[in-house]
């Protein structure tokens, strides 16, 4: 085989490129011909995308120099051009995301003479751009930069394999630094320090007493889809491990010109870190979500997944002033900061100003380093729509930490993109570096604030309604927006489900939050808290991750647009008992700080023969369907009786034994028998449609995974409902698609319903009615919503479960315009229509895997069916 040397390689997706191709295959060859492939096929089969999967429009590779021989020499050259495959510069739409990535490859480019039989062959690469790396292939790119680096300079540089993503890949992190000692300074020193007793650093830094320090900036893409962020950033890792000193193009006042950064002195002030791509899994699917199902970029408070988990704790370890989130792809090249409403947990005064000027920064080196002409920055072009109410996006959760917090969105996938992101990380590094100290400063103000527990006004001017009125945080008549402790109780009297309490203190222990427990019982007005009990001190400087998470929230409903949802609120969503305590001496005494701590587990009286286990909480579930599954007799209480509530859980205590050691339940123990009317149950098979959240959840409490006709329960929010499955089954029916699909295919005569947007979503107070279904829940509680529905009308004989409560007060936080016309209206119903029982919430119960005070709903209509 002859060699086909070609004048460059590789070949783009979205650059067209033209090739000189040339080799010697004598004199004795007729032109005329001389055939090409590309791939073992001839260039006629290569066709331009047209629409669909549908690759049948004008040649993908045309002939713009026809072979010819270089002087009387036996060497033949051609030129080559290949235009666009997808007939665009950009792939940024999504029905071509989801088909270029089976292009991208190595493949044979020929030049055949089929008369002699002869080929002259070169491999060459056909990519999206030019630097887009497989997930397969970034570990190795990884390491030849560590290898070049070693042999060049010492610079400081550490990989670390964080931890695994669902399906077991790496999440490959990297740090890059000056020295190892920059970065043990920082991490032993500096923000310990900062953390502790800020002001003492704010005193060295206005006395320029500081001397040497470093901070970091932290670089993420957690939308893999959005590929340029993962490639951006071997780039940037590239440039500041190997090059001495890098230009950077920027744009100003409409020119063009170049800053120069020398990397000694870079890394003299910042320690950079790369946190390639938050979702491996994704990388290798090209898909925006998990292996699980789950948008990480709205999981980041929420942490059900595991790759949210790892990467969210060591934010917190590392605490970076600079945080830059790499996305794609709106219409425009935007870079945040954002729209009202801001979130009133963040010290806005303090971040404002500088994330709006590191922002330009960004963008005028995005549009130095591309062929972009214009950025936007949603706080200054924007009116509503692009908020930071939702402290679920990565950059939202990094600036609860005091850090700088950009989403950044490039308008195309492609060359240019990548280009234009690599310029905004250059533009980042060129800013924080610029203004290091003043930087740093207003970082450490934040946290001077959270440790002398200030509430500064400063940051009211920031918080307005939708009409442009200063409204400031809601203190709800106090003085101070913030409380001075969170006390977590965790006795039976006090707390009403102590597995989420206790899995609520491994989380603020993970997001860097202060957490004591009382060494003796103490006395808070009025109420006695014994030993043990978890105390939230929020005087300290992260007290804004902890006050997000756990106070109740806001009512935006006044806004005309919302990017995302915007309720936390663990206690009320996940279903534990956390007072508010505002007395600021209350616990100064009789408390140690904690580090980490274990789950209960449940306790078995052994003597005992049966053991009740009450149905509140879902790890009692759990232990049932384990039960249920290796033959255990499980019995339902159908009544309530003394210490037995109706739906509790009635098993011997030799089961409990052997299947329950490493579950969580409250037990009541019985010697002899059982003194109630039960119902054994059996293990269900339980057929589930619809969103992931839902499959998950339901996966989650240990429910067997059938398909729908093979199924006794079908769980759905979809509004795909197959009529002749439901015969002899109970159908579950969740959220707005699929109670209005029932509404409108008349499944159920009498039904009816009203909503005003799906996506309107809260926080609401409701009323709840004794039945099977209910059991384990209070008369009255509080659930959440994001299908903006209610209930008008239900049929003749129907049993309404839960309704709106009728109070004036019924919504408690959220973006839920018109919310006043679900006040008193119906949430949840049951009914049994011929031979098919329906049972409809009106409402969400696994949103986003973090409702999960609302996941017993689903199991005990599950167990309602027997």
């Amino acid at each position: 085989m002859l060699e086909l040397r070609v004048s460059r390689s590789p070949f783009s997706l979205t650059e067209a490129r033209i090739v000189e191709i040339q080799a010697d295959m004598g004199r004795n060859v007729d032109l005329s011909q001389l055939e090409f492939q590309f791939g073992g096929k001839s260039l006629s089969m290569w066709k331009k995308w047209t629409s669909g999967s549908n690759f049948n429009g004008e040649p993908f590779i045309t002939i713009i120099e026809k072979p010819y021989f270089i002087g009387e020499t036996g060497i033949i050259k051609a030129t080559l051009k290949f235009n666009l495959l997808f007939n665009r510069e950009s792939l940024a739409e999504r029905s071509v995301r989801t088909q270029y990535q089976k292009f991208i490859g190595n493949y044979e480019l020929a030049m055949i003479d089929p008369q002699r039989n002869t080929k002259a062959s070169a491999t060459v690469r056909l990519n999206v751009y030019d630097e887009f790396l497989f997930y397969q292939e970034l570990k190795s790119e990884i390491d030849w930069i560590f290898k070049q680096a070693y042999q060049k300079n010492n610079r400081y540089l550490k990989y670390q394999n964080l931890g695994k993503s669902v399906q077991g890949r790496d999440l490959h992190f990297v740090i890059l630094a000056k020295n190892k000692t920059a970065v043990d300074r920082y991490l032993s020193v500096t923000l310990p320090t900062a953390l502790e007793n800020p002001q003492s650093l704010i005193n060295k830094l206005e006395n320029r007493l500081m001397g040497e320090y470093q901070i970091p900036i932290w670089f993420n893409n957690i939308h893999p889809d959005e590929i340029e962020g993962l490639d951006a950033q071997v780039e940037l890792l590239k440039k500041f491990a190997l090059q001495d000193m890098i230009t950077i193009p920027t744009v100003k006042n409409g020119r063009k010109e170049t800053v120069t950064l020398n990397v000694s002195e870079v890394l003299n002030d910042v320690i950079l870190l790369f946190m390639f791509t938050n979702n491996p899994d994704g990388r290798v699917a090209n898909t925006r979500r998990n292996a699980n199902g789950f948008d990480l970029n709205r999981d980041n408070h929420f942490q059900t997944q595991p790759e949210t988990i790892i990467v969210t704790q060591e934010i917190s370890k590392w605490t970076p002033l600079s945080f830059l989130d790499m996305h794609g792809y709106i219409s425009r090249f935007l870079i945040e900061p954002t729209t009202p409403p801001h979130n009133p947990n963040y010290e806005y005064d303090l971040l404002y100003n500088n994330m709006i000027k590191q922002a330009h920064n960004m963008g005028q080196a995005g549009l130095g380093n591309s062929d972009f002409r214009s950025y936007v920055i949603p706080a200054l072009d924007y009116k509503n729509g692009w908020d930071d109410m939702s402290v679920g996006y990565t950059p939202m959760f990094a600036m609860l930490h005091g850090s700088l917090g950009h989403t950044i969105e490039i308008p195309e996938l492609s060359q240019d993109g990548y280009h234009a992101m690599v310029g905004v990380g250059l533009g980042a590094v060129l800013f924080v570096k610029e203004n290091k100290d003043q930087l740093y400063k207003n970082q450490l103000e934040i946290f001077k604030r959270g440790v002398n527990g200030e509430d500064n006004r400063a940051v009211d001017r920031y918080l307005v309604n939708a009409s442009g009125n200063l409204i400031g945080r809601n203190r709800e008549g106090n003085n101070n927006f913030f409380p001075d402790y969170y006390v977590i109780p965790i006795d039976s009297k006090q707390q009403k489900n102590k597995l989420e309490a206790y899995k609520m203190v491994q989380y603020l222990l993970r997001n860097g939050i202060k957490v004591e427990k009382l060494t003796k019982s103490t006395n808070v007005n009025g109420i006695t808290y014994p030993r043990g009990t978890f105390v939230v001190p929020m005087k300290q400087a992260k007290r804004g991750v902890a006050n997000a998470m756990l106070y109740k929230g806001d009512d935006v409903s006044d806004w005309e647009a919302m990017y995302d949802s915007t309720v936390v609120n663990f206690p009320d969503l996940r279903g534990f008992t956390v007072h508010e305590i505002r007395n600021e001496n209350a616990f100064n005494q009789n408390v140690i700080r904690i580090r980490s701590t274990g789950l209960p587990k449940g306790y078995i009286y052994t003597k005992a023969l049966f053991h009740v286990l009450s149905n509140t909480n879902n790890d009692t579930i759990k232990l049932v369907n384990n039960l249920l599954k290796n033959g255990a007799i499980v019995e339902k209480a159908l009544e309530t009786r003394g210490l037995i509530n109706k739906g509790d859980f009635i098993v011997r205590t030799k089961d409990l034994q052997t299947f329950g050691k490493n579950y969580f339940f409250t037990a009541r123990s019985l010697y002899s028998s059982i003194p109630v009317k039960t119902l054994q149950l059996k293990q269900p098979k339980v057929a589930v449609t619809g969103s992931t959240q839902l499959k998950y959840a339901v996966q989650e409490l240990g429910f067997e995974m059938v398909k729908q006709a093979d199924a006794d329960v079908i769980v759905s929010d979809s509004s795909s409902i197959i009529v002749s499955n439901l015969t002899g089954k109970t159908f579950v029916g969740i959220g707005l698609d699929t109670l209005k699909a029932i509404k409108n295919r008349e499944l159920l005569p009498g039904f009816n319903m009203n909503y005003t947007k799906n996506t309107h979503e809260g926080l609401v107070k409701a009323k709840i009615k004794n039945h099977l279904i209910t059991s384990g829940y209070q008369n009255d509680e509080i659930f959440y919503t994001t299908s903006g529905m209610w209930i008008t009308t239900v049929p003749a004989g129907a049993e309404i479960l839960a309704s709106f409560s009728n109070s004036n007060d019924f919504f408690v936080a959220g973006w839920w315009p018109g919310h006043e016309k679900a006040k008193g209206q119906i949430l949840a119903l049951t009914h049994t229509l011929k031979n098919t029982t329906f049972i409809l919430f009106a409402n969400d119960l696994t949103f986003r895997a973090h409702t999960h005070y609302s996941y017993r709903l689903i199991a005990n209509s599950i167990f309602d069916a027997y």
